[in-house]
């Protein structure tokens, strides 16, 4: 805490000064570390002072030898509790990029509509779940199926510790259930991959060279009114050397689509370049599948029985349509605390 209030001032410090908002690009980074330091400090005085009123309430009932309070006092103890569980899950987002957006895809593996429909249903999930956590979320890159489901899907994730959560969510999940495809009513299993990565800033700076990439130009699939599915404005780019493909068809026009796929290819090198410790794009070669099949994290389960779980922390529940519904803390919390096991 001590740290954090020393950091506010010179922050607050720097603000003061004439020159300050003729900078707006760091006059904008230093207000959004002043408010996320200041509430930072504001929950733990909350709940520091939230812990010396239970405290008051337990010697109230010792001294007055009255138990009639007692269901209270449990009551408040199991709600401090989960904000001090609530505080520590941050506590664990200390990552680099943690506090960034979050670019998240989903692909369908192979097996056609019945694929293509769990990875419907993936969306459905992670859009719950951003509502429910108050983030906001923009599709960049749809591709539905003219039968059912769709083929893959990117959306940008917008709120501060996106990525910091849903990194949990990168690899393949799988899906076992009667399909509602088949006339036979006979269990199918199948796969999706989720890839996620930082929304990176552009004070980051990743070289690509011009000849390096492929720009091609298409048709949008998706919704997005007259102009855009009448022009050829949607966006791919591949980066040759790695095979890295991102597309972008949620903006109006070809030069803003090209901007935020370029912004997506940037943030997937800029992540290939950290887990392979090269200092340069350069020497990152070969071919990055998304649909990496042999990183299986989680079954969910319809069929025999009712069953979500995580194959990384064991974690899981019977309440499938919970799941399903967004509610997905229970996994993301334990990866959070076996990568800080892990880590530490």
């Amino acid at each position: 805490m001590e740290k954090l209030k020393e950091e506010n001032i010179l922050l607050e410090s720097e603000m003061q000064e004439p020159e300050f908002w003729n900078n707006q690009e760091r006059a904008q980074k230093v207000s959004q570390k002043l408010k996320h330091n200041t509430d930072k400090v504001e929950q733990f005085l909350n709940l520091k002072q939230h812990v010396e009123d239970l405290e008051l309430m337990r010697d109230m009932i010792r001294e007055e030898d009255d138990e009639s309070h007692l269901p209270e006092l449990e009551k408040s103890i199991a709600e401090v509790g989960q904000m001090l569980e609530d505080a520590r899950i941050v506590a664990l987002l200390s990552g680099e990029f943690d506090r960034n957006n979050a670019i998240l895809s989903i692909h369908a593996g192979a097996g056609g509509t019945e694929a293509q429909d769990w990875a419907d249903m993936l969306y459905r999930m992670y859009c719950r779940w951003c509502e429910s956590h108050g983030y906001s979320m923009n599709v960049l890159d749809i591709l539905p199926d003219t039968e059912a489901g769709i083929k893959s899907v990117t959306m940008l994730v917008e709120g501060e510790n996106a990525y910091g959560y849903l990194k949990s969510e990168k690899g393949v999940h799988r899906l076992v259930r009667i399909s509602p495809f088949d006339a036979a009513k006979k269990r199918h299993t199948s796969f999706a991959s989720v890839d996620v990565t930082p929304e990176i800033n552009d004070d980051i700076d990743i070289e690509i060279n011009e000849s390096d990439i492929r720009i091609d130009t298409y048709r949008s699939s998706g919704a997005g009114g007259q102009h855009v599915n009448t022009t050829d404005s949607a966006i791919r780019i591949t980066h040759i050397p790695t095979g890295i493909v991102v597309s972008c068809q949620n903006e109006r026009s070809q030069h803003s689509n090209k901007e935020t796929a370029m912004k997506m290819l940037k943030s997937k090198l800029m992540e290939i370049k950290k887990l392979e410790n090269k200092e340069k794009i350069e020497d990152i070669q070969g071919k990055y599948n998304q649909i990496a099949w042999g990183s299986q994290i989680r079954s969910y389960v319809f069929h025999p029985y009712s069953m979500v779980k995580d194959h990384r922390t064991n974690a899981e529940t019977a309440n499938v349509q919970s799941v399903m519904d967004g509610n997905l803390d229970i996994f993301i919390n334990e990866y959070l605390k076996m990568k800080s096991k892990n880590n530490s």
